[in-house]
């Protein structure tokens, strides 16, 4: 059932970042010759119509429900060209198989499905192809400017974008109404504020629940918050996960949780599910993948819940955050380039494949073409009480703050975070204490792995 399929790619998009479990293979892995400066392919514009005429079979690793669809409408615009798609797991299975394969040579796909946060560390081993000569010169336009940056690394291009997932609020219209919360709320001190008030009304419920160890959440709220955790590069790699503007979020968080007002209940388990389904958490700060999501764990609410954009450190900001997304990314060692680039660029910008993927899949496009398709913006939701949702996050794509940066070890990053800011807050000490464990680890771990770092 497709509803089933979707489920399963959207629950993995939230989850914590456990690749691997020995996380040093981050740096150490083999991926591929090395003899480009830069970590790019030839920068010899390749003559894809010359290319694209020759027979060739890819292998394509990616985990997206509807992807054999865009294969089969692939093969019928290529028909020289044969896809073997395989889906070899869904988040850490999918990147430690892909590590392997590296390391050994052998069974190695040719385009591979690869988020965000993971380009930086993949090209540090020199396993990806710079894939600029093989696409349109003017391809990074089809793109909102903060996408641009998420896959334009040193210069050359290393993955075509699939979807993305910039932060908003979801909530509960019916329950707010009902304590008195006035809608939307524009700032982060109303928020603060609707916060107590709502949870004094409903001493058994909560505005919303905040964990502890969700890194890629609290990470989203730092982006908004203009927050520089990582600068630089692996020759000259800053971490700063003590920045004051990430400080100014995490005390944000810790005065709600002294006070009781937030819970910080662990995230995509069945308690959590559950108490959406009973009302105990009346919003959730969401990527754009969160309303499809939320609906399937709480249709007795149906028609009472709505999206807004993210309270505001300053009254009259419009800045967002992002959490989640992903890209089609091409191996370097594969030996039919043009043919896995070509893939990866015309089943995420042809407009067939990208409206599938949108309108049945549900996924949040990052192509300017469908951020600005009136049938898309204006699609209503039932759940949402006919709510424009979408043009909700499409304001929210738009305001995403330009200058964030991922560091080449997201994983140990990821993971040290969850562990660290979990325990932390659970045991009532805040996240904000857990900021200089997670950098000293951080730090640390840079320097074990050959990284010049410098950690304030």
């Amino acid at each position: 059932m497709r509803n089933t399929a979707n489920r399963n790619i959207l629950r993995w998009r939230v989850r914590a970042v456990v690749l691997c479990a020995v996380v040093s293979v981050v740096v150490a892995a083999c991926g591929g010759d090395s003899g480009d400066e830069g970590g790019g392919g030839s920068t010899k514009k390749v003559d894809m119509a010359a290319e694209l005429k020759k027979p060739a079979t890819i292998t394509v690793w990616a985990w997206t429900p509807g992807t054999e669809e865009a294969v089969e409408m692939f093969e019928k615009a290529h028909p020289n060209i044969k896809v073997k798609l395989q889906n070899v797991g869904q988040g850490p299975p999918h990147y430690q198989k892909v590590r392997t394969v590296l390391k050994s040579g052998q069974g190695l796909p040719d385009v591979i499905h690869m988020e965000f946060q993971f380009l930086p560390s993949f090209k540090l081993t020199d396993s990806l192809l710079d894939i600029k000569p093989y696409l349109p010169e003017n391809f990074l336009s089809n793109y909102p400017e903060w996408i641009q940056k998420q896959i334009n690394l040193d210069g050359g291009i290393y993955g075509v974008p699939w979807d993305t997932g910039p932060l908003g609020l979801i909530y509960r219209k019916d329950l707010l109404d009902k304590a008195g919360i006035k809608t939307p709320i524009k700032t982060w001190d109303e928020f603060a504020d609707a916060a107590v008030k709502y949870h004094e009304a409903n001493p058994d419920s909560y505005l919303v629940n905040m964990p502890g160890g969700q890194t890629g959440q609290w990470l989203g709220l730092f982006w908004q918050n203009g927050a520089l955790p990582f600068t630089g590069d692996p020759q000259n790699l800053k971490v700063n996960l003590t920045d004051p503007k990430i400080k100014q979020v995490t005390e944000y968080w810790d005065k709600l949780y002294e006070s009781g007002a937030i819970s910080h209940d662990a995230d995509f388990v069945d308690a959590w599910y559950q108490g959406f389904a009973r009302g105990k958490y009346a919003g959730w700060l969401s990527a754009a993948w969160g309303p499809i999501f939320l609906q399937d764990y709480t249709k007795s609410s149906k028609g009472n819940w709505r999206a807004q954009a993210l309270p505001q450190w300053e009254e009259g900001q419009n800045v967002s955050g992002n959490w989640g997304g992903s890209t089609l990314a091409v191996l370097k060692q594969s030996k039919s380039p043009a043919a896995a680039t070509e893939f990866a660029r015309w089943i995420l910008n042809e407009r067939q494949p990208v409206e599938m993927f949108s309108f049945e899949r549900f996924l949040f496009p990052p192509q300017n073409f469908m951020l600005n398709n009136e049938q898309w913006l204006n699609k209503e939701y039932p759940f949402y009480g006919g709510q424009q949702v979408n043009k909700v996050y499409a304001d929210a794509a738009s305001a995403v703050d330009l200058n964030w940066q991922w560091s080449p070890i997201h994983e140990y990053i990821a993971t040290q975070g969850d562990a660290i800011k979990a325990k932390s807050v659970d045991q009532g000490d805040g996240a904000t204490a857990a900021l200089q464990p997670w950098q000293d680890a951080v730090v640390t771990y840079a320097k074990q792995q050959g990284l010049t770092v410098a950690g304030e």
